[in-house]
């Protein structure tokens, strides 16, 4: 049964229904005029029905996945349940309608049965196609995972990184240790699936690791500042993210901001919560160089479609060039769950 609480799902369906009953209005009117107020007139119905069982589905599949049944229950039983709310939804919201005298030019040619049935119809073929996505999408997450795995794990980051620790390991032993540690975490995750989703605290703990390796390396030229806006405790530890979503724009703003800087630099890592989303912004110095920009959309563009994977509508990725400074601004929603539940 398809996250109906979603944005994505709710557009496309609204939009679907609304096309296919524009088209069977203007092919029964005698004309153009006339077929545009039947399905103006007719609207109404058609919104409140179809608003009202994406209402009753979001609901429904909330409290089975709440309750742990959602899984268990047959895929059959969800198809029926995602034809059977819809059909009852309908029957009662145009029975409702058929009998306003104000309103019975809209629906003239239309029964109970006929709005119930065709809603049913609706249901169906809706089922199918959320289903048929979401199997279309699945090479695609594996498309994704390597492309990110490649562009993030970069030789020279690797090796840049092992020649920081050799240089310790005489002077600071205990430091290049600490290093190392933080190197291994950091390429476990890395080998993950990228589908997995951990605390958003264990998330900035792992971009603060990567950030002190790239401080032993770059030294006294990166320096970063940390701001968090209506962040609690209880967000922290809470609040699900995908695994190394952050992470990247992080590593971005190092790679195009305080490498190529040739004095000491500030990155700013900035973490806010707006009711039920989350917004990271991060902001480096920009070089004003051609090739780190194109450089950057790369990776961008693999995080944006982790995006559309994880969360379709409901989260974006915008990057501005402002005041000397590139930014990318990262929006979500905050979940205590995991985004990755088509619940097929």
């Amino acid at each position: 049964m398809p996250d109906c609480c979603n944005i994505g799902v709710v557009f496309r369906t609204l939009l679907a229904v609304n096309a296919v009953i524009l088209a069977g209005t203007l092919f029964q009117s005698p004309d153009l005029q006339a077929g545009l107020i039947e399905f103006a007139e007719g609207s109404a119905m058609v919104e409140l029905s179809c608003l009202w069982s994406l209402f009753l589905l979001c609901v429904g599949r909330r409290l089975l996945l709440r309750m742990g049944t959602m899984q268990a229950l047959p895929r059959l039983a969800q198809r029926l349940l995602g034809a059977l709310v819809p059909a009852l939804v309908t029957g009662f919201v145009s029975h409702l309608f058929i009998f306003l005298t104000w309103y019975s030019t809209g629906v003239a040619h239309l029964t109970t049965a006929k709005a119930a049935l065709a809603a049913a119809a609706f249901g169906l073929v809706f089922q199918h196609y959320f289903e048929l996505r979401t199997r279309a999408y699945s090479p695609a997450l594996v498309e994704a995972r390597l492309q990110a795995l490649q562009a993030r794990i970069r030789p020279h980051f690797l090796f840049n990184s092992l020649n920081a620790v050799l240089s310790l390991i005489r002077a600071e032993p205990r430091r290049a240790e600490a290093t190392l540690e933080d190197l291994a975490d950091l390429f476990r995750v890395l080998m993950s699936d990228p589908r997995s989703t951990v605390m958003l605290d264990e998330e900035l703990r792992l971009c603060r690791q990567y950030l002190a390796i790239e401080q032993v390396r770059l030294g006294e030229r990166m320096r970063v500042q940390w701001e968090m806006e209506n962040i609690s405790d209880e967000v922290l530890c809470t609040a699900r993210v995908p695994v190394l979503l952050i992470q990247p724009l992080i590593e971005n703003a190092v790679h195009y901001g305080a490498e190529p800087a040739t004095s000491p630099v500030t990155l700013q890592v900035r973490i806010s919560r707006s009711i039920d989303m989350l917004q990271v912004v991060v902001s480096n110095p920009y070089h004003g160089e051609i090739p780190a920009l194109s450089g950057n959309q790369i990776a961008l563009r693999n995080i944006r479609e982790r995006l559309e994977l994880l969360y379709d509508l409901e989260a974006q990725l915008t990057t501005f060039i402002a005041h000397g400074c590139f930014e990318a601004r990262l929006r979500f929603p905050y979940s205590k769950n995991s985004p990755w539940n088509p619940g097929y």
